[in-house]
């Protein structure tokens, strides 16, 4: 599995990705990377993926492993025993650990914010009594801006939860009717201001656009009112028809590719107008940026537990990836669960893997942690990145792996040339 099927922000990537990643799947393994060495766990960093899978609503557009609780509530029954099923499966994950700390939390779903806040402190105490996590442990929790769908903001403050990710996706009201949320404008912004007021000081907004007829102003609005109320950090993606969604079904209406770009022009004119920096094809901030995407993007190391999360972890032989089962009901019927589809990547596979995650950032990753975090000597690709940067695709610094501004227009074109 790659990165963006177990991180919650997965669903930022280009448009043509897909079609790369088809290619790739086909190809014939016709050439052969030698390895530079024996990894080091302990030089990469390690973070946690925890899947909360339940939601109020399953929405029409969404492909995550979601599904909807019985009259919309959580019980407290089945709260409990999925984090006792949460702890027991990360204990399979120790030996993964080599050494290191936890860096970084993401909790994502489904809607996370429908676990109590002192579920969250039980849990976490489990989980650091196993293995400890660093100082200042970054831990971001998403929440929907439904009352409904979260305890109150300093609940989760005070058990350690010191990032929010609120799933506003439009502050619409129409919109957010279409894409199926169950809250409203005002709920939106009460939550961000609600957040700030529980003494979060990051909070990053969830906003798609695209939207089904959105014009050019809608959208524009949509982010100056989470700018205007405080978000520290925006989470802007293109809405995306995804197979397996009742949009794929139904075909809504969406804006004409030239709204799309311009739409995609005008709002990153505007963001930087606003002092926001973007860092990654879709994140924006004006606070630090997230350390736990920025792990997975720089090809880091993260352990996932919960129904149909996606690990990725470095041995000293080479780099795993596992997942778990995706039904909450089969994830609870075998505790610990087991790890499913337990798969070395193929050295053929890995220059492919890195620069898919890394070249997503403006600044691109050092140079060093290509051979760092996959085993292979960077001189086997000297030609195709001789090539890239005599092209003005990549930047000419021996020191760094990054694109320029033009190999960001055509990054899935750059991506081929590393297949």
């Amino acid at each position: 599995m790659s990165f963006y099927q177990s991180n919650p922000n997965r669903h930022r990537f280009h448009k043509c990705l897909d079609a790369v990643m088809l290619k790739y799947a086909r190809l014939p393994l016709c050439f052969r990377v030698s390895s530079l060495t024996d990894l080091h766990p302990a030089n990469i960093p390690l973070s946690l993926y925890i899947h909360m899978p339940w939601c109020v609503r399953k929405c029409p557009y969404c492909d995550f492993n979601s599904h909807a609780v019985p009259d919309g509530k959580l019980s407290l029954d089945l709260e409990q025993e999925y984090l006792h099923a949460l702890v027991e499966d990360f204990k399979t994950q120790l030996e993964f650990a080599q050494g290191r700390h936890i860096h970084s939390v993401f909790i994502g779903g489904g809607t996370p914010s429908l676990i109590s806040a002192q579920g969250y402190q039980w849990l976490f105490a489990q989980l650091k009594a196993l293995l400890p996590f660093e100082v200042d442990c970054e831990i971001t929790l998403e929440a929907n801006p439904g009352t409904v769908e979260h305890d109150p903001f300093a609940d989760y403050l005070a058990v350690g939860i010191n990032r929010l990710s609120i799933g506003v996706q439009s502050f619409n009201t129409e919109h957010l009717t279409k894409l199926g949320r169950i809250h409203s404008n005002t709920d939106a912004i009460s939550a961000i201001d609600l957040a700030r007021d529980a003494g979060f000081k990051r909070i990053n907004v969830d906003l798609m656009h695209g939207l089904p007829e959105q014009t050019l102003e809608q959208a524009l609005l949509d982010l100056k009112l989470a700018v205007d109320n405080g978000a520290t950090h925006i989470s802007w993606y293109q809405l995306t028809i995804e197979p397996n969604t009742v949009f794929f079904r139904t075909k809504p209406v969406l804006p004409v590719d030239d709204v799309l770009e311009e739409i995609q022009a005008q709002g990153e004119a505007y963001l930087k107008a606003q002092g926001f920096i973007n860092y990654e094809v879709s994140a924006w901030r004006k606070e630090q940026p997230s350390a736990h995407n920025l792990n997975y993007w720089q090809f880091g190391d993260y352990l996932a537990i919960g129904a149909g999360a996606h690990a990725k972890v470095t041995q000293p032989d080479g780099v795993y990836r596992f997942q778990k089962t995706r039904l909450p009901k089969d994830y609870l019927a075998k505790v610990p669960a087991e790890h499913v589809q337990f798969k070395r990547i193929e050295a053929d596979e890995l220059p492919f893997e890195f620069m898919m995650n890394a070249l997503r950032l403006n600044d691109g990753v050092a140079a060093e942690y290509y051979a760092q975090r996959t085993g292979l000597n960077l001189d086997s690709l000297a030609e195709t990145l001789d090539s890239l940067r005599s092209r003005k695709l990549m930047v000419d610094d021996a020191m760094r792996l990054a694109c320029t501004e033009q190999g960001h227009v055509f990054l899935n074109s750059v991506l081929e040339e590393f297949i």
